[in-house]
């Protein structure tokens, strides 16, 4: 069949590599896609919110299945425009509704979704901007350290931890009165700090039956030990060594089912992948947010360690098919090393030439990369993702680092302690 895969980053390239794999796949295309997808399928330079060039071309090309990576087209209601399009009733379009992608596209609605469910979640309360002196009142009720999230997508950019009431102040003053992340930050979401540790589940889902995926944890902060500014993701392990059998079960049974029996019973049309992050406070799991797709950089190790198909896993959830599935885990652990460029999450410099991808020896799943002059070159933040396995944890962040060592590009930079606290 035919497979377009929507996105362009190192998420994207991974789940290229992955759907490539399959003996379904009969073309790949990926939009826009990056040098590292092309290796697997075809580019296509289509914009990812103009709907109807994306339709043109499924058309066109006689798309069977689209996967969409990133969250913003999901948000914006691209399963809704296609799936509504005459001619397309069978196309299968792996990703939710827009107001299934809601869960994602707002935190107050997640938040109130998750009450409605009785998914253990932070006490909270939201605001808007003409609620802005209610909401510093509010803030300042908490003795301990407090979260702000803005309401809606800021490219992963919206949450603060606040330590003082100060810092709260300043914080929903930039958020609500100064518009720091525009509308996203119309509404804010203020939550009690959760004390714990953090961990990523993940389910594919037809909207009534799921598959668990492996579990991962990604690393935020861009300095080792956990230090410095949050970024999009430094890296990751999969799986999570803490995550028992009785934890993974407590994920399920609290988390998982009433998230799955909740869409259902609203009705909100659902085929696709749902992300769980969670903190773990004494053994219990609590929801810290959805993510309406899979998270990058955890996709660059879990696709690493299932053995499905994965077209064929995005097929069942259209042929009743899900339920009669098991995910094959892999044995031993992956590790994620994201190699960003020198600044990054803040200036950096673009077009540098980048060497010696050809020698590396193991997984190198591209993100900001480009071509100039048939040469590759730095086009953002995060370069790759280098992804590679082992007995250990120790052993795959060994060999992961092993691949990031040898990539060249001036100003590199990568975080060596990469599952740190489990070795």
């Amino acid at each position: 069949m035919n497979v377009l895969l929507l996105g362009n980053g190192a998420r994207e390239h991974a789940l290229a590599w992955k759907l490539s794999q399959s003996p379904l796949c009969t073309n790949l295309y990926i939009a826009p896609g990056n040098p590292g997808t092309a290796q697997h399928g075809t580019n296509v330079p289509l914009p990812l919110n103009d709907f109807q060039k994306i339709a043109d071309f499924v058309r066109d090309t006689m798309i069977d299945l689209v996967v969409c990576g990133p969250e913003e087209p999901l948000v914006k209601g691209l399963e809704d425009y296609l799936t509504d399009l005459q001619g397309f009733d069978k196309l299968m379009f792996v990703g939710p509704s827009s107001q299934g992608a809601m869960l994602e596209g707002s935190k107050a609605y997640a938040k109130e979704f998750m009450q409605r469910h009785n998914i253990p979640t932070a006490k909270y309360q939201q605001f808007n901007a003409s609620q802005y002196h209610q909401a510093v009142a509010f803030a300042e009720t908490f003795n301990g350290p407090i979260v702000i999230k803005a309401d809606g997508l800021a490219a992963g950019k919206g949450v603060v931890i606040c330590q003082t009431k100060e810092e709260a102040r300043a914080t929903l003053d930039a958020m609500l009165n100064q518009k720091q992340f525009g509308d996203a930050s119309a509404t804010v979401v203020i939550e009690e700090f959760l004390s714990g540790v953090e961990m990523s589940a993940f389910c594919i889902t037809d909207g009534t039956h799921y598959l668990m995926l492996p579990t991962a944890k990604d690393y935020k902060r861009i300095g080792e030990g956990d230090t410095g500014p949050n970024t999009g993701g430094m890296g990751a392990v999969s799986p999570v060594p803490f995550a028992t059998r009785d934890l993974l079960d407590k994920i399920e049974d609290f988390v998982v089912v009433p998230t799955v029996v909740g869409l259902k019973k609203e009705n909100i049309r659902y085929r696709g992948f749902i992300y769980f992050g969670l903190m773990i406070v004494n053994n219990e799991p609590f929801v810290i947010e959805y993510n309406c797709r899979l998270g990058d950089p955890e996709t660059q190790v879990l696709v690493t360690r299932i053995e499905n198909d994965l077209v064929e896993l995005c097929t069942a959830l259209f042929n009743d098919g899900l339920d009669e599935r098991q995910i094959v885990r892999r044995e031993g652990y992956a590790v994620g090393v994201v190699v960003a460029s020198d600044g990054y999450p803040n200036e950096i410099k673009k077009g540098l030439a980048i060497t010696n991808t050809d020698e590396v020896d193991g997984l190198l799943f591209h993100a900001g990369t480009t071509t100039k002059d048939n040469n590759l070159v730095t086009n953002g933040g995060r370069v790759f993702t280098a992804v590679a396995e082992g007995s250990t944890i120790l052993e795959a962040r060994d060999n992961a680092l092993t691949v990031a060592k040898q990539i060249r590009f001036d100003g590199k930079y990568f975080r060596k302690d990469i599952g740190f606290e489990f070795v």
